[in-house]
């Protein structure tokens, strides 16, 4: 395949590298560590090594509808980039996600349900001219089956607490 780029992907690369991860599923794990530092108020600082992002106070995403945020990104991300190696040029691509939440239990009352979303839809909104129905069908079940955001959110999965009383450490990554 000669050195192409479809909507912002080097087609080569991705492949080469999914055949990578096809030869040894080893090569596709990831261990993200993550650290968020409160600044005040509901405003948090969240790093990943070098990278940075501001979750909750004036101007920012809550962290709830930036876990909705994080769907959609994260579907974008996918659709673009299967939509890349099947060769489909996108126009526009749009995620629209929306939950249903109580805030009741967050705010230490009683309540009947959880203070996580009790639900969440997305659509996604596709112009994508030379796309046949059965690509697009390929790219709805890449987003089924193949987004790491959708299936944490689908199932559940292990969550560890630990509470530590003692000084927060050293930020990674900060000086």
């Amino acid at each position: 395949m000669a050195d192409q780029s479809i909507n912002g992907f080097d087609v080569a690369g991705t492949v080469a590298f999914r055949e990578t991860v096809r030869a040894d599923s080893s090569r596709g794990d990831r261990h993200p560590t993550v650290v968020a530092r409160w600044l005040g108020g509901s405003r948090s600082e969240v790093r990943c090594g070098d990278d940075v992002a501001h979750i909750g106070g004036e101007g920012e995403l809550n962290p709830m509808r930036m876990l909705l945020g994080c769907l959609a990104a994260c579907d974008v991300d996918l659709i673009a980039m299967h939509a890349s190696i099947l060769g489909i040029p996108i126009e526009d691509l749009v995620v629209e996600a929306q939950g249903r939440f109580n805030v009741r239990r967050y705010l230490g009352l009683e309540g009947d349900v959880g203070p996580g979303y009790q639900e969440v839809r997305y659509v996604v909104h596709i112009r994508a001219p030379t796309a046949s129905d059965a690509q697009l069908a390929q790219l709805r079940a890449a987003c089924e089956r193949g987004s790491p955001v959708g299936d944490t959110l689908e199932r559940a999965i292990p969550l560890t607490l630990e509470f530590d009383r003692g000084q927060p450490g050293p930020v990674p990554g900060r000086g």
